[in-house]
């Protein structure tokens, strides 16, 4: 005997469109906005940043290999910050929990910009990063104030929810900064991150109104991811210098509004398996900096975008890799949370074309530079 297919999971049927207008449609206006606002603000910090000396000068630790402009962090919080006031207000969620994250968003890259300009000593920026993720907790009240394990049981965090969240902000930021280090490649993974979010949060969307806001405000952020990848995406025209903060601040907040704010199985699981190869990678630095009797902040090109280049990859190889390895993770977070239908086909998908990009690039090694230059193509050029 034949189960009846459910309309609303047959792409056959009106019930299917009918219910993906509705679970997405709020999600078009805010990346819009967004997307538009940060296109239109990068020649802006260009300029600024070329006028006040914020710029990025070839060699050294740096792999760009002409003066490139360091304010685009500034553009690419404006998009995000006019997009969420205007369409994150009156969501779901308190409007105090809203502007908090909005305003330490713009603290955080407002200050910021002045290290792209003269460059603070690694403490400050620190010492930033722990004040306004107190500031965060406190005053929003945004705090992990439980964890859930399944099957009913459920850690209450207690007095332990506040430095739980400190520890969770300022991770999340650290990570997303070590991760800073080829042309598109952090906007580019915290888009596929937030649209994780955004999944997630239109799948608990029917049980928990609040959770329209989680979509509106993840629609946001990656349509400025967007908008700042039409400049960052290699040959980088701008980079985001501390916009890398404010993009690992922002994912922080929302995983925490759509993920940890229910009392749900793996309450925690969708963020941390998106970002779950950046995570290792900065755990990963810490241990190494330490063994070598040196600040956790010391800058090195020891991370796993430089080790992909150091393989022959160039800088677009090493984005898509890392894109459609992030891409896989999330897939597989989501699926542990309960998109099990299509999510296992993309998830496939994104591993044979990963696979194929790798299997490429190692023929093209083993063939020699001529071949390989004539394989790669104008898509891939370094």
């Amino acid at each position: 005997m034949i189960a009846a297919i459910n309309p609303a999971d047959n792409p056959l049927s009106l019930e299917f469109y009918r219910l993906l207008w509705h679970n997405f449609a709020p999600a078009i206006l805010p990346f819009v906005v967004a997307c538009g606002v940060t296109v239109g603000l990068v020649p802006v910090m260009r300029r600024l940043s070329f006028r006040v000396g914020a710029v990025s000068l070839p060699g050294g630790r740096n792999i760009n290999v002409r003066p490139t402009a360091r304010l685009g962090g500034l553009a690419l919080a404006g998009g995000f910050i006019v997009a969420g006031a205007v369409f994150g207000l009156g969501r779901g969620f308190s409007n105090r929990e809203v502007l908090t994250m909005l305003g330490a968003g713009a603290v955080t890259v407002g200050v910021l910009a002045v290290d792209d300009v003269r460059q603070l000593r690694a403490r400050w920026t620190l010492s930033l990063q722990l004040v306004v993720a107190v500031g965060v907790a406190a005053a929003g009240a945004i705090t992990i104030n439980f964890i859930n394990f399944g099957g009913g049981h459920i850690l209450h965090l207690g007095v332990l929810a506040f430095p739980v969240t400190l520890l969770w902000i300022l991770g999340m930021e650290n990570t997303m900064n070590f991760l800073d280090g080829v042309d598109g490649l952090a906007a580019g993974v915290s888009a596929i991150v937030a649209l994780a979010l955004l999944l997630a949060a239109v799948n608990r969307e029917t049980e928990d109104p609040s959770q329209l806001a989680v979509v509106v405000l993840c629609a946001a952020l990656i349509g400025a991811c967007a908008g700042f990848l039409f400049f960052n995406f290699h040959p980088a025209r701008i980079f985001m210098g501390g916009g890398a903060h404010f993009l690992g601040l922002t994912l922080a907040i929302l995983s925490i509004f759509g993920i940890a704010k229910g009392a749900v199985v793996f309450a925690l699981m969708v963020p941390v398996m998106a970002l779950v190869i950046p995570i290792a990678d900065t755990g990963w630095s810490i241990v190494r900096r330490r063994r070598q009797q040196i600040s956790i902040a010391h800058p090195d090109t020891a991370h796993i975008h430089h080790q992909l280049l150091d393989f022959g990859l160039s800088q677009r190889e090493t984005c898509l890799v890392i894109y459609f390895a992030t891409g896989i993770t999330s897939g597989i977070g989501l699926m542990l949370y309960g998109h099990r239908k299509i999510l296992g086909v993309v998830v496939v998908l994104l591993l044979v074309a990963l696979s194929t990009l790798l299997g490429q690039r190692l023929y093209e090694l083993e063939n020699g530079p001529a071949e390989r230059a004539d394989a790669k193509g104008p898509l891939l050029e370094s």
